[in-house]
């Protein structure tokens, strides 16, 4: 069987990285993502890049619309998720090449990108000639993972991938345990389980989920923790009926609101996909750079 999706021609050019690609498993398999886009997470973060310091509590609001004087953008949510993506494709999904890959496009993305909104640590991984792993439980662990969930053909997989992206950074428990359930999630679900399967291998395996959007939304505050923000996100994605329905129900509790809304709306599309005015006016807030790595990782994996 050979691979639906295409090579991009800037990786065709490279004899070593073609030879990689075709004699790897991956690209050889038929793949199950057919006709999905990839932008989940980049549209949750574009939409809560609004709130993220001007939280609103409410599911009523309009989407990328300006808020406060600010216009709705990508963030470093986007950059890193792209910058996975891209590692993938260097890798050619392979993963023992992975870590080096990751740790060198997103230095790559995090450089080109500098006032993306990183955090203090995270800005000087990206400046250090020698960049080492820091023990964080940061959600930007869990941000920036779901290429990993589209890329691989079993769970197994999907996690291996989502350990080595993740632990050139946030090598804490709590951090792998994050993007664990991220990339879980979205492999389940793009792979056909069912909402309520899904849902119960979250509490069994990762976060109890023991609590309501309702119930929570006046109280909840600021947590860029992955244990304090990856369940509200995960069940901001278990309340809604649509893609759309869980970026509100994402940005609606506060917090961290780019992030939590990356992570559901990365959760989300495995189910619904994303509609395509959403996707139209996302990719038009993204520069040529960005959507042209987000189009070759769809190329492979989305068709």
């Amino acid at each position: 069987m050979k691979h639906k999706g295409k090579i991009p021609a800037k990786f065709a050019k490279c004899p070593a990285t073609q030879k990689k690609w075709e004699t790897n498993l991956y690209f050889i398999h038929e793949t199950l993502n057919k006709g999905h886009s990839m932008i989940g997470a980049i549209v949750g973060d574009i939409a809560g890049s609004l709130y993220e310091f001007h939280n609103i509590k409410t599911r009523d609001f309009t989407l990328f619309a300006d808020y406060h004087g600010r216009c709705a953008r990508p963030t470093d949510d986007s950059v890193m998720t792209l910058a996975v993506m891209q590692s993938l494709l260097d890798a050619a999904a392979d993963l023992p090449a992975l870590p080096a890959a990751t740790v060198r496009r997103m230095q790559e993305f995090g450089r080109r990108y500098p006032h993306a909104g990183y955090g203090g640590t995270f800005r000087r991984w990206i400046a250090t000639e020698h960049p080492q792993p820091y023990n964080s439980w940061g959600n930007g662990a869990a941000m920036r993972v779901s290429g990993c969930g589209w890329a691989a053909r079993t769970l197994d997989e999907a996690l291996a991938f989502s350990d080595a992206v993740t632990g050139v950074t946030h090598n804490h428990p709590e951090g792998l345990k994050g993007a664990r359930a991220v990339t879980a999630a979205i492999f389940l679900l793009r792979n056909g389980t069912p909402v309520a399967d899904v849902r119960a291998h979250i509490c069994k395996n990762y976060y109890p989920l023991n609590f309501t959007l309702d119930e929570i939304r006046p109280s909840y505050d600021f947590d860029v923790s992955c244990q304090g923000s990856v369940p509200q996100a995960l069940e901001a994605f278990f309340e809604a009926d649509s893609f759309e329905s869980a970026i509100r129900n994402a940005i609606s509790i506060g917090g961290d609101s780019d992030t939590i809304a990356a992570i559901a709306g990365s959760v989300a599309e495995a189910r619904w996909g994303v509609p395509d005015d959403i996707r139209k006016e996302a990719l038009s807030r993204l520069d040529e750079f960005q959507s042209e790595t987000l189009k070759d990782f769809e190329r492979l994996f989305g068709k």
